[in-house]
């Protein structure tokens, strides 16, 4: 049989909005005979031939028409999301999507799709951006990152204009259950990993900015998998002034966690709701909602573990025994509402009002026996594996009753204004944190039948070689309670510009943030500071025959102490602690181009970081210990490369490079590498598909880390343990089975209810390479020796997944 071209479609979908990102409606969309408008959402869905060029008018009686010219596959969907202007016409061949306008603010925008597709232990926002140059995590059980040598507090995350916030008492990946953000609700995600806009807030590395839907049909997605699943509802009134979206959550660790070395009892509930509403009160004011809540319960009674390390000829093993059990529990309310006044097509005004409550429980008693011992290497004996000589025995208690109740508020003015080609953004917020913290922990070490002592501790213990008279006490000994509140006063004014210098085009923005702060509390002394942020960008393209575009950003970034970085290690609240302040310098360049006669393109950035008044920390898995004082400076620099587009055609994927240096000064003691200094990072998504079946897809996602810093012993110097963890390499993959999608529709049979429907296998940790993220330290009283145990992550795992749509 022989196919036609003129039979083979292609689908234009998006929403289109004026220069105040506001929806406008009857926008008539043509290309031939074929037509359609826009609905009230600013929605629009046209076929169009594929696999030839077809220009697309969009004309409206207030805007200036937009032509574009699209050449899609056969049964491709493309989003396509115009801004249609009130007074330049926009014409243009190639097509022109929301990601580049964003390209020349150096914000990367990636797919939600893909973000849904990808396989990973964390599959969801985080685990795509873990394949972006400068972003790193090595931990697959977490949903935190560190960007360009930040650490996890230094990343903003925004969902509909609104900041959001993450539990405080999290130490483990293995904790950390969901991430705020539920993929099935999301629309659009832009990143920035440095030199961002006045218009983001007060944070030193990054900013994750997403949007969530506004529905147009009614619609059930569902995914569901050996790890959870998950259950999204979009509607919208048949009037159009209503639209929501929301969705449920839930997630076992079990699977991944019950591979680990560790032999335990694990009953983890993470589980989650969220809903996004928009109404229309009028066509000028628009009213949305953003609710969430979520409920963590953590319960972990661990029973035997056996690490093996060393050498092959000298094998080494730790052999532990538990008693005991962890009992987590975190509770989390988040509330916002946002009204939106649309003055007119170029002034939008905006409030926000938002509430963060968590409620936080860490109780714990384990008590661990452990042997380190000689390892039997015979491969003719039955005990081959087995520790036979113990050279060190002991015991560690570990106690705690860690309680936290944090309440914060938020409400912010927002506006942004066109005059010419001018647009001008501004804002003023104030927040309230609450803070009602009990920590209450302690650890008695017991080796050789000797209970240790803290160190520097006075009088000094030099037993077995001198009797000892004095009190027994803990190792570590930490107990206080702190009721603190925060108030903090902000303010941005921006200013942005698109202009030409000759045959050039070119983008400008300038901006300048205030940021007071003042803290008091029981037994505190308060204080109170102010810091001021210039920023600016400039980008220019170059009228050449290569698509090249230039950006430059600098600016001063302040990240003025939140709760946890006011606290000291003895848990005392440090009130006077400074904002830490970096000096950013970005420099980068896109480069499209076409190969094979399909787009590429790629994107290199180099920056630099020089830091004041750093508050150095600890990192122990993902627990940060601030020492609560400014007594350190540093410094990072790199190099980030992405080359993504169309390496197999009809699919997106990306390689990228990274390359990072990143040292602290503290005391003037000179530098040595941060818990974050990641010198070298490869990473890649791939998609795929069988060129004989092609609703067999394949997603790989690869990642490999040039090993961070492995810490340092309690009490200990830092300067004196600058050994690295060994490489972190990984690779997920994801083999899909696509029974029904956009191309492949069904009028009767069991299938005729489905939109999307998928069945799909994903193997974690491919090549099972034993990747650690800590290490444990574990003395020897004969040696005198501190031995670096590392803490072992996810073996090789399968997983089975379905995602289907209705």
């Amino acid at each position: 049989m022989i196919t036609v071209s003129y039979s083979q479609t292609a689908t234009i979908k998006g929403v289109i909005l004026n220069e105040n990102n506001r929806p406008i409606e009857k926008v008539s969309i043509k290309t031939g005979t074929n037509g359609t408008v826009t609905n009230s959402n600013g929605f629009f869905l046209l076929k169009i031939k594929a696999n030839e060029d077809v220009t697309v008018e969009f004309t409206h009686l207030s805007h200036k028409k937009v032509v574009s010219t699209f050449n899609l596959k056969n049964g491709e969907e493309y989003e396509f999301n115009p801004v249609m202007s009130t007074s330049i016409e926009q014409i243009a061949t190639v097509v022109v999507t929301n990601n580049r306008r964003k390209e020349v603010e150096g914000v990367v925008t990636l797919k939600p799709e893909t973000i849904r597709k990808i396989p990973g232990a964390n599959a969801g926002v985080e685990n795509l951006l873990l394949t972006l140059p400068g972003v790193s995590n090595n931990n697959e059980l977490s949903t935190q990152y560190s960007v360009r040598g930040g650490n996890y507090d230094e990343n903003l995350v925004y969902v509909n204009d609104i900041e959001v916030y993450r539990p405080f008492l999290i130490r483990s990946g293995q904790q950390e259950g969901l991430s705020f953000v539920n993929t099935d609700l999301v629309q659009n995600v832009d990143f920035s990993a440095g030199g961002f806009q006045a218009k983001y807030g007060d944070k030193l590395s990054s900013v994750l900015d997403i949007t969530y839907k506004i529905p147009y049909q009614f619609e059930v997605n569902a995914d569901l998998s050996l790890l959870g699943g998950s259950l999204s509802v979009e509607t919208v009134s048949k009037d159009s002034r209503f639209t929501g979206i929301a969705g449920i959550r839930y997630r076992d660790n079990s699977l991944l966690v019950d591979a680990k070395e560790t032999e335990t009892n694990f009953t983890p509930t993470f589980a989650d709701a969220q809903a996004y509403f928009t109404y229309k009160v009028s066509n000028k004011f628009h009213l949305s909602f953003l609710g969430n809540a979520s409920l963590n319960k953590y319960n972990y009674e661990p029973q035997t573990r056996q690490t093996n390390f060393g050498t092959l000829s000298e094998p080494i093993a730790l052999l532990v025994f538990y008693q005991g059990q962890e009992k987590d529990r975190y509770q989390t309310y988040f509330g916002a509402f946002k009204g939106t006044y649309f003055a007119n097509d170029d002034l939008t005004l905006k409030l926000i009002a938002s509430t963060y409550h968590t409620t936080e429980e860490e109780y714990f008693d384990i008590l661990a026996q452990y042997r380190l011992g000689e390892v039997n290497t015979d491969l003719g004996s039955g005990n081959l594996g087995n520790v036979e000589f113990s050279q060190d025995i002991g015991s560690q208690l570990n106690h705690g009753r860690n309680d936290l109740d944090a309440l914060i508020t938020n409400i912010e003015h927002k506006g942004d204004v066109n005059i010419d080609d001018n647009r001008i953004e501004w804002s003023v917020k104030y927040t309230n944190e609450d803070i009602r913290d009990r920590l209450v922990e302690w650890e008695v070490i017991d080796s050789s039948g000797f209970s240790i002592r803290p160190p520097r501790s006075i009088p000094v213990n030099e037993q077995p070689y001198v009797p000892y008279s004095g009190p027994i006490e803990a190792f570590q000994n930490v107990r206080t309670r702190n009721n603190t509140q925060i108030n903090r006063l902000q303010a941005y004014l921006q200013w942005s510009k698109r202009a030409t210098i000759g045959t050039s085009e070119v983008w400008y923005n300038a901006g300048v943030r205030a940021h007071n702060w003042s803290v008091e509390g029981d037994g505190i002394t308060s204080s109170n500071q102010t810091v001021f942020s210039p920023r600016a960008q400039f980008a220019i393209k170059p009228d050449w025959e290569k698509d090249m575009l230039f950006r430059v950003a600098t600016g001063l970034y302040y990240q003025p102490p939140f709760y946890r970085e006011l606290r000291d290690a003895s848990g005392t609240v440090q009130p006077k602690v400074k904002a830490q302040q970096s000096f950013h310098l970005v420099l980068g360049n896109d480069y499209s181009f076409k190969m094979w006669d399909r787009p590429f393109k790629l994107t290199t950035e180099a920056y630099y970081k020089n830091l004041t008044d750093v508050n150095p920390y600890t990192l122990e898995n993902v627990r940060i210990r601030y020492r609560a004082s400014n007594n350190a400076k540093a410094f990072a620099y790199g190099l980030d490369m992405r080359l993504n587009g169309e390496f197999v055609p009809g699919t997106e994927s990306w390689f990228s490079f990274g390359y990072l240096k990143t040292e602290e000064n503290i005391d003037n003691r000179g530098y040595i590498a941060r818990p974050t200094d990641q010198r070298l990072k490869f990473a890649a998504l791939f998609q795929d598909y069988v060129p004989s079946m092609p609703n067999m897809k394949m997603y790989l996602n690869l990642v490999y880390n040039t090993g961070l810093p492995g810490g340092s012993p309690s009490y200990a110097d830092p300067y004196q343990y600058q050994n690295r963890l060994p490489d972190y390499k990984r690779a997920d993959l994801g083999l899909q089975l696509v029974l029904v999608d956009a191309k492949k529709q069904f009028k009767s049979g069991w299938k005729k209810p489905f939109k999307e429907l998928s069945l799909g296998v994903e193997i974690f940790n491919i090549f099972d390479v034993q990747n650690s993220i800590t290490n444990t330290w574990v003395r020897d009283a004969f040696s005198k020796q501190q031995y670096a145990i590392p803490n072992y992550l996810t073996p090789r795992v399968f997983n089975v997944r379905t995602t289907m749509k209705f």
